[in-house]
């Protein structure tokens, strides 16, 4: 198999982009260590377990029989966002549709399988952000594109929108030769426009400080310096790769068209949703992984950072009727902003 054809299969597979590194050491993997130690995973333990650190040096400690590693992207470049309803919050655009995890591996596995029809069957492992896998460092090395100053993989003409999946492949793949990319040159517009200053240097990112991290991943409180700066912001955040120049061109390609209605939600629902209200409607999204909890408390900051004296109302009674203190300790804030 040469590497025409495997790019025919992966477009028939639905997948934009695909390419092959040999298996071995992953070069970044002494950076991912050293970001660890910093304590830049913040909450996120599972990325700071010996074995997890360890495993990600080199796809042969997952899979002995390794011998290539396979990497597809998927755009999720669309629509820009729409003007803000009043009283919603902003949702990040990679959630704005089903959980990528669940089409993206069905897509990767179809890919791996094509080629396996092909070449005989070998052993293999497919990852979606599930596995002990640096998929951004190993995209860069299957020549899909750079690592950005926001820590992104940008692909000189799709962007950073990219959703990312790997395969482990238990035999010889026809490696792809990374071409000579772009960089971000002088460029810093990502770094100056977060609003946290969370990337700290060009490629890395204090998860703590992320917006990203603190509506998703972060579990207790969010620290009130950093609530007002949250923004609009409800889950997730956008802000250093709508201003990145290489997403214009993938975005203006979908000029004139509508978000859909996950793009925003609205937050005095998510004030006091319950358990079954939450998983009816968010199972299948990227937002079930925040919790009730969690989005109670972003909607909550949210409406503390619209100024809105509609939200009042809203918030005393999350404070009457929750019994989560964190959700309440986050009304309060947000009434102690409008009431001021």
């Amino acid at each position: 198999m040469n590497v025409d054809r495997l790019r025919e299969l992966a477009i028939e597979a639905g997948l934009d982009v695909v390419g092959v590194a040999p298996a071995g050491p992953e070069p970044t993997w002494e950076a991912y260590r050293d970001w660890v130690a910093q304590g830049y995973a913040g909450g996120m333990s599972y990325l700071e377990r010996p074995d997890a650190i360890a495993r990600r040096a080199d796809p042969r400690r997952i899979m002995p029989e390794a011998q290539s590693v396979l990497v597809v992207a998927a755009s999720y470049a669309g629509a820009l966002h729409s003007t803000l309803p009043p009283l919603h919050g902003r949702v990040s655009r990679y959630a704005w549709g089903e959980d990528y995890h669940r089409w993206l591996l069905k897509r990767l596995k179809a890919l791996v399988q094509a080629i396996a029809e092909e070449v005989g069957p070998f052993p293999y492992r497919c990852y979606v952000d599930t596995g002990p896998v640096l998929e951004r460092a190993w995209a860069q090395a299957a020549g899909l594109g750079w690592i950005g100053k926001n820590s992104c993989l940008i692909h000189p003409r799709l962007g950073s929108y990219l959703f990312l999946g790997v395969a482990i492949i238990g035999t010889a793949l026809p490696a792809c030769q990374p071409p000579t990319m772009p960089t971000c040159g002088a460029c810093s517009r990502c770094i100056h426009a977060c609003p946290t200053h969370a990337i700290v240097a060009p490629g890395i990112i204090d998860a703590r400080r992320c917006l990203a991290y603190l509506t998703i991943e972060h579990r207790g409180a969010i620290h009130p310096t950093l609530r007002s700066l949250a923004g609009e912001w409800v889950f997730g955040c956008d802000i250093c790769q709508q201003v990145c120049p290489w997403n214009q061109k993938a975005l203006n390609a979908h000029a004139g068209e509508v978000p859909p209605p996950e793009a925003t939600l609205s937050l005095p629902e998510l004030l006091t949703i319950n358990a079954q209200t939450f998983q009816d409607r968010f199972r299948h999204s990227p937002i079930w992984r925040a919790t009730p909890e969690g989005l109670a408390r972003n909607a909550a900051v949210v409406l503390g950072n619209l100024g809105d004296p509609a939200a009042v109302a809203h918030l005393q009674h999350a404070v009457q009727v929750s019994h989560a203190p964190l959700v309440r300790e986050h009304c309060a804030w947000a009434l102690a902003q409008l009431c001021a």
